[in-house]
């Protein structure tokens, strides 16, 4: 049974983004799906695709006609419905019924003839899955308040991979950096954008405007790793700390221009299937101490591949039906890895082979996918390589792995900071601008404390809320150092869960406990089940209201996303016509992939907007705006809900709703508002025919156990979560869209209770 990927905290990422804030992306062979089996409707898609009289047969409830109301706590007593075996079964009926229509669609765009018809088509098939219902985009990072000493530029902000956390060539100052520089350094880089220039000229302008430079950055920090084992994770927890301890074959630079690192360079075969790298010599792995262990050559990044693959924590799904021969050792159709596209030639040049010429594949190779692993280091450790296998003691702890990057760990204190120093052996030490790098922790609980830490210097940046923009503008920093941040690629959502099993956190079972009985969760699985309910829910949250608990009212629609992939992610390269709802529609080169979207949508009949044309001056976005809420939709589609719902034994009324839980972070104002905010616009949009009851929970790790860390859709213990969403790996729309894929193939497909 296979397990994908990464999913990003909302409150790790969306809460604390430092330095230029300039912001960036953290962050296959399709399986087969049995034919839909939902009654579809050829009228709007305002109108449920589903059967709306029935619901899946074969799910644990599929009707509560005479059936007798359980009261046992919900917690205790639901777990009776259902078993494993059973789930994988019901995941997979209620997948074809859901996200048929967008399977479908996919499948088509992964057959396209060329690149631009790809995206034309991928964007036709995240129309279907907007339409299911099956969660509402809310936000992205970025676009708020934002006050630093590191700038603009200091740090890649391209929309893909994880070379955003790399901070060893970030420029900061011992000075908070004004508004009014923030402003020319941003025009200066976009200026001489891929020319080169930009870093030194940076420096220099800082050291002509007075500002004077330091070699240290204190980075806010709101979880500690779980495993450091950087091939052996898909958390963007841990990621943001272990990218910075390797380096992979190439790296973005704050120009957003890839510069080669452990590679020197690369050539592609004629066919577009082959990638060979010559690999730079002399490169040191060394242990926490600083200590000669090995040098890097080839043989490490095929070791780091198998051990990736062995692992299976979630970054397989990237190289599956990408390189040659992955798809069968993932799926253990052979425990031969010599049958997989990645060799060593000799001890300086690597291959890689494709199963086809993957246009993509070069934004892909900055990703921790492709990091190295010192074989003779994992060894060991105990460290031994084929499915299953144990990885000894490598990646318990900051003294059990191999370093090749810019910094080593001389410090872990659990919830208080993470230190790093500069590796005195690091290939490209006489480069590097920091000696020192800080991740201290910030729980959150405390409004006002990031920003009494910006002030004392324990903290280089963050984006502020509300109570420390309130801070800032009583002292007298706002006008001069407060800008926007820029927003980026990771896109922050509110999943429903279809197929909730979990009342409790599946770590501690005494957190986060429902308050629902038995019968309760059995009449909210059959809502969840019928796309107007859903469709009902998304459309009935004030998401600006929402987003302005937490940023002001001035900025609630800055960060404000529309779709899951970016509109502006890709554009046609060329002229395409696809078909739109059996109308020949041509979209001209240059079209935006939103832009596409949108058409979908339109013809659809679905009155949700995803692209604004006259966003981006002129440009366009789907961001900036909320093309979602609609108290008016929301009403009639739980109108039709409940009569549909009637027919299956569950009577809706505003005396006896539908309950949805929602988790939230108590032990935080801020939080704790927000989900005020949620509970009151949907009850007051339904017309109190849904309720939300908020589930406390009183640390943020406790949120996180309900809806960001677990595993498989069968632990999520939420009815609706607010807390996670994805950024994406690589350059092209399927980053995103594969993550709802089936049959666990879809990383974030477990946050709506499926696989």
């Amino acid at each position: 049974m296979k397990k994908y990927k990464k999913i990003i905290a909302f409150l790790a990422t969306a809460t604390l983004v430092a330095g230029s804030l300039a912001g960036c992306g953290n962050k296959t062979t399709v399986p087969t799906v049995s034919d839909d089996t939902q009654s579809s409707s050829d009228a709007s898609a305002a109108d449920s695709t589903e059967s709306t009289g029935e619901t899946a047969t074969g799910v644990a409830i599929s009707t509560l006609v005479g059936v007798e109301e359980d009261t046992t706590p919900a917690a205790e007593g639901y777990s009776a419905l259902w078993d494993a075996e059973s789930y994988q079964a019901e995941s997979s009926e209620l997948y074809n019924m859901i996200l048929g229509d967008f399977y479908s669609a996919y499948q088509k765009a992964l057959e396209a003839e060329n690149v631009s018809e790809r995206y034309a088509l991928m964007a036709v098939a995240e129309a279907k899955m907007l339409e299911s219902g099956i969660f509402v985009p809310l936000t992205t990072r970025g676009g708020v308040y934002a006050i630093t000493r590191s700038i603009p530029g200091s740090r890649t902000s391209t929309l893909w991979g994880n070379d955003d956390y790399r901070f060893h060539n970030s420029i900061v100052t011992e000075e908070l950096v004004s508004a009014e520089d923030i402003a020319a350094l941003r025009a200066k880089l976009a200026e001489v954008r891929g020319t080169g220039e930009y870093h030194e000229w940076a420096k220099q302008y800082l050291v002509d405007k007075g500002y004077t430079l330091k070699d240290s950055y204190s980075y806010p920090n709101t979880s500690d790793p779980i495993t450091w084992d950087v091939l052996a994770t898909s958390s963007n927890s841990d990621t943001a700390v272990l990218v910075n301890l390797y380096d992979g074959l190439y790296e973005y630079d704050g120009e957003n221009e890839q510069q080669p690192a452990l590679a020197e360079s690369y050539t592609v075969s004629d066919d577009g299937k082959v990638y060979t790298f010559k690999l730079r010599q002399g490169v040191k792995w060394v242990d926490s101490q600083g200590r000669e262990v090995d040098e890097v050559k080839a043989d490490d990044f095929v070791a780091g591949m198998q051990h990736m693959m062995d692992a299976m924590g979630g970054l397989e799904y990237l190289v599956d039906g990408v390189i040659e021969g992955a798809t069968e050792y993932i799926n253990g159709e052979t425990t031969d890895f010599s049958t997989v596209g990645v060799k060593a030639l000799d001890d300086y040049t690597l291959e890689y082979t494709l199963t086809d010429d993957i246009p993509y594949f070069p934004t892909m190779i900055s990703y921790s996918v492709f990091a190295p692993l010192s074989r003779s280091y994992y060894e060991g450790q105990g460290g031994q390589f084929g499915q299953g296998a144990s990885a000894g003691q490598y990646g318990t702890d900051k003294d059990h792995i191999a370093y090749c990057g810019p910094f080593l760990i001389t410090s872990f204190t659990e919830k208080n900071s993470i230190v790093f120093k500069a590796n005195p052996s690091y290939w490209n030490a006489e480069n590097q601008e920091l000696k020192t790098l800080t991740f201290n922790y910030e729980d959150l609980t405390d409004a006002t404390k990031i920003y009494t830490d910006i002030l004392a210097g324990t903290v280089d940046g963050a984006n502020l809320d509300t109570a420390q923009v309130e801070m800032a503008k009583k002292d007298g920093n706002f006008d001069k150092y407060c800008h926007i941040s820029l927003t980026e690629g990771t896109t922050f959502c509110g999943w429903l869960n279809v197929n909730r099993k979990a009342f409790a956190n599946f770590n501690d079972a005494s957190k986060a406990i429902s308050e629902k009985t038995v019968y309760d969760a059995q009449r909210t699985a059959l809502a969840m089940q019928n796309r107007d309910f859903r469709l009902a829910l998304c459309t009935a949250i004030d998401r600006a209201s929402h987003n302005a608990q937490r940023f002001g009212e001035d900025v609630k629609y800055n960060n404000m996303r529309n779709s899951y992939t970016p509109g502006n992610f890709v554009f046609l390269d060329e002229d395409v016509t696809i078909d739109i709802n059996g109308t020949p529609t041509t979209f001209a080169a240059g079209t935006y992939f939103g832009e596409i979207e949108q058409a979908q949508i339109t013809a659809d009949g679905f009155p949700v907007t995803v692209w604004d044309p006259t966003k981006e001056e002129g440009a366009g976005s789907s961001d900036g705006f909320d093309g979602w809420y609609n108290p008016e939709f929301a009403k009639e589609e739980i109108t039709k809900a409940a009569e549909a719902l009637k027919e299956v034994g569950v009577e809706v009324t505003a005396e006896n709703p539908i309950q949805v839980d929602l988790p939230y972070f108590s032990g935080s104002e801020v939080y704790t508002n927000r989900a005020n905010v949620l509970k009151q616009s949907v009850e007051s949009a339904t017309d109190g025919l849904i309720q939300i009851n908020l589930v406390k929970c009183e640390a943020s790790d406790d949120w996180s156990y309900a809806s960001y860390y677990p595993q498989s859709g069968s632990d999520f213990n939420a009815d609706i979560s607010d807390n996670s969403g994805w950024g994406p790996d690589y350059g092209d729309p399927s980053t995103y869209l594969n993550t709802i894929l089936p049959d666990y193939a879809g990383y974030m497909t477990k946050c709506i209770g499926l696989f």
